[in-house]
């Protein structure tokens, strides 16, 4: 018996939805219903909705439990994270959606701690949605209810969506470096036994803690079955929708990404005169990267507006967010120092003095950048300083640190987002706004989230950047944060896009993971292990090199260049050009730890390169063919320079090669072995460097290399 689409509540979210369900949505949302139907779903096979960052989950899971309620279900459980914020948020929008079933009495919505202590019998015949926190006292209420309260419930067809899904809601935990299980789990596992009739569905951007489980594990002395996937339905996303391969792998990654120094993110930790004078924060070095993305974000609404009024549109209200620390009193330090940067640039822009004019330029030019690549509509400067004093001095401008439930809640519209109360809306906040907070009109996100350990799973959610957002927007649009936080958030996006194109091929999942064993050997790795930033993604022709470096002094750099023009010689005799030729795997090994030694990298700055990790991916690909042998590329006569050109906000260069020379040969002969590609670099001191020949080493992977996770490092 197929599904029934013509349904008043699935129906209703066809007609009315603000953006209209594609068909490519459609199709997902009937999947996704008819598998929670068609297969067993409880217990450790729950049903996966994999969604982006912000790309409209819940709309689809809406849409899930519309249609579920016409092909006879009759509760929905919306299981939300553990705040009060994105509780109400959840209800919010329920009843948003379901509005005109409210009206009729057709539907009732609850949150399971406000709901009545017992409904009638005219009430349980109705549709029912309960908007429950993942926390015990809410799971509690929520089990006494179907167990207790109302055991008819339990006979009643369910639908349990486990919104957010991630690690707390699977069933172990580390603490203090043993295992136990978590509270949620523990109250998940007894509802789906007292519920008989029930399909389960989490719905997640992050999947990580839910895929990459051991297949079992013993917690405290009993096996316990992880959490697997019965089926994986993916949320369709359109072009306008915008992630991490706009900000890490596109044309306007560069434009985007402004890097923050480590020292800065120090200086606004915690009030230090010895490193910061308040006074001074017009004009004080430390904060250099603050006050621009200040002066970006007020330029950059501007911008906006001017393009708007050119038009005759309705100028939109744009948000900034500062998130860099948890700590309430960080906040309280951050918002004195952004309150009092717009109090002294409101006191310039009064007396349109040439510091006011000389900060909005200088962001004017920063943003100009991106608009004229993007083709778009460039405000003459005139009009941008003179739109912005108005901003400035008729009080446009609000800044709100957000470090409660309490305070989120105050601040959420209608729509269980943000509120943008001004045109120009700075917030600062830490954990509360970590996931699920939805802030429209974003177009600043100042990131310095740095932990000792990045986990995948949380880092994502930090991500508020992401969503359906306009190209105009994002013309405008800058992401500020220190070098290594966004080199872990980029080999998280590789990560990230390897897992979801191999879950979209295969939802069982078929990528592999290793990590170091003994001696140096690779073996396979137990998913849970990985630390996801401390790691190396392999792909067909994925390139790995060093970036962000120094070399040696002179003399040193010599003697080490001269050993591995020793070593090339003996390999080949043919010497430097344009065809590769096999080298055995001790030699690759030799000249990489050769090359290792006049190498340094600008770690003081965030840039480091794990040598251990391309010297295992070489043994790993190599041996994935049964070779002892890889391809070489010596290449000679380089003039790289160090660092990047005017203009671009990479201060490194990072391509020693080019995708047509070298990489077209890569794709030719590095098919089933990975090919080490050897630039000796001249090393001029007007490139850069110090003055003497040196090697840059560039691995491609091979063409036939499965999509691989290498855990440099593990939970272990």
């Amino acid at each position: 018996m197929g599904l029934d689409l013509q349904g008043k509540f699935y129906n209703h979210f066809l007609d009315t939805a603000e953006f209209p369900y594609t068909s490519e949505e459609q199709e997902a949302i009937q999947n996704a219903v008819t598998q929670l139907i068609g297969t067993e779903t409880l217990g450790s096979r729950p049903g996966m909705l994999l969604g982006k960052i912000q790309s409209g989950k819940t709309k689809t899971f809406m849409a899930i439990a519309g249609l579920a309620f016409d092909n006879d279900f009759d509760i929905s459980v919306i299981l939300t994270k553990g705040t009060k914020a994105l509780a109400r948020q959840t209800e919010q929008r329920i009843q948003k959606e379901f509005e005109p079933f409210l009206e009729s009495d057709d539907v009732l919505v609850y949150d399971i701690m406000n709901m009545p202590e017992s409904l009638s019998g005219w009430e349980l015949k109705k549709k029912i949605i309960l908007v429950v926190k993942k926390e015990k006292n809410n799971l509690d209420r929520l089990l006494k209810l179907f167990s207790e309260k109302h055991v008819e419930l339990s006979d009643k067809k369910a639908l349990i969506v486990d919104d957010e899904a991630d690690f707390a809601s699977i069933g172990y935990r580390r603490n203090d470096g043993d295992i136990d299980t978590n509270v949620t789990a523990q109250k998940l596992d007894q509802l789906r036994n007292c519920v008989s009739q029930a399909a389960f569905l989490q719905v997640t951007a992050t999947p990580y803690s839910l895929y990459l489980q051991p297949e079992d594990i013993q917690i405290n002395g009993r096996e316990f079955l992880p959490i697997r996937p019965a089926f994986t339905v993916l949320v369709p996303v359109n072009e306008a929708y915008i992630g991490s391969d706009y900000y890490f792998d596109s044309d306007y990654s560069d434009k985007l990404y402004i890097p923050v120094e480590l020292n800065e993110l120090t200086v606004i930790r915690r009030p230090d005169r010895r490193r910061l004078k308040i006074e001074d924060v017009l004009t004080s070095p430390a904060i250099n990267g603050l006050r621009a993305a200040f002066c970006n974000f007020l330029v950059g609404g501007v911008i906006r507006h001017l393009q708007a009024d050119r038009l005759e549109e309705k100028r939109s209200k744009f948000s900034f967010l500062v998130h860099t620390e948890v700590a309430k009193s960080t906040h309280e330090w951050q918002e004195e120092i952004v309150n009092t940067l717009f109090t002294k640039i409101a006191e310039e822009a009064e007396d349109n003095s040439s510091l006011f004019q000389s900060l909005i330029s200088e962001a004017y030019n920063e943003l100009n950048a991106s608009l004229e690549v993007g083709g778009f509509y460039v405000p003459r400067e005139d009009d941008v300083l003179a739109r912005a004093r108005e901003a400035i001095t008729d009080g446009e401008l609000m800044i709100t640190s957000v470090n409660s439930d309490k305070q989120v809640e105050a601040l959420l519209d209608n729509s269980g987002q943000l509120k943008l109360r001004t045109p120009f809306n700075i917030f600062i906040g830490g954990q509360i706004l970590d996931r699920g907070i939805t802030i429209g009109g974003l177009i600043g996100f100042y990131y310095g989230r740095r932990p000792n350990r990045f986990q995948q799973d949380t880092v994502l959610q930090h991500s508020r950047m992401y969503g359906y957002r306009s190209k105009e927007d994002m013309a405008v649009t800058r992401f500020y944060t220190e070098p290594v936080i966004y080199a872990a958030m980029q080999r998280m996006h590789e990560s990230d896009i390897a897992l979801r194109e191999e879950i979209s091929k295969n939802p069982k999942q078929a990528v592999n993971f290793i990590q170091s064993g003994p001696g140096g050997a690779i073996v396979p790795c137990s998913p849970n292990k990985i630390l996801l930033s401390e790691t190396v993604t392999l792909r067909p022709w994925k390139r790995i090199l060093p970036v962000g470096f120094q070399t040696d002094y002179k003399t040193y750099t010599n003697n080490v260049t001269k050993k591995v023009d020793d070593i090339l010689n003996h390999l080949t005799t043919k010497g430097p050009g344009p065809e590769p030729f096999l080298i055995n795997l001790d030699k690759a090994h030799e000249i990489l730890d050769h090359i290792k030694g006049s190498i340094k990298m600008s770690t003081d700055e965030g840039y480091d390169f794990d040598w251990s990790s391309m010297h295992a991916a070489i043994d790993y690909m190599a041996g994935l063919s049964n070779s002892s042998e890889i391809w070489c590329l010596w290449l000679s006569n380089r003039n790289n320079a160090r660092l990047a050109g005017v203009g671009s906000h990479t201060r490194y260069v990072a391509t020693p090669d080019t995708a047509s020379t070298e990489g077209a040969t890569a794709r030719q002969y590095a098919t089933e072995t990975p090919m080490l590609t050897l630039f000796r670099q001249n090393g001029s001191e007007e490139q850069g460097w110090m003055g003497a020949p040196f090697y840059w080493p560039l691995l491609y992977a091979s063409g036939n290399v499965p999509t691989t996770i290498y855990a440099t490092d593990t939970t272990e």
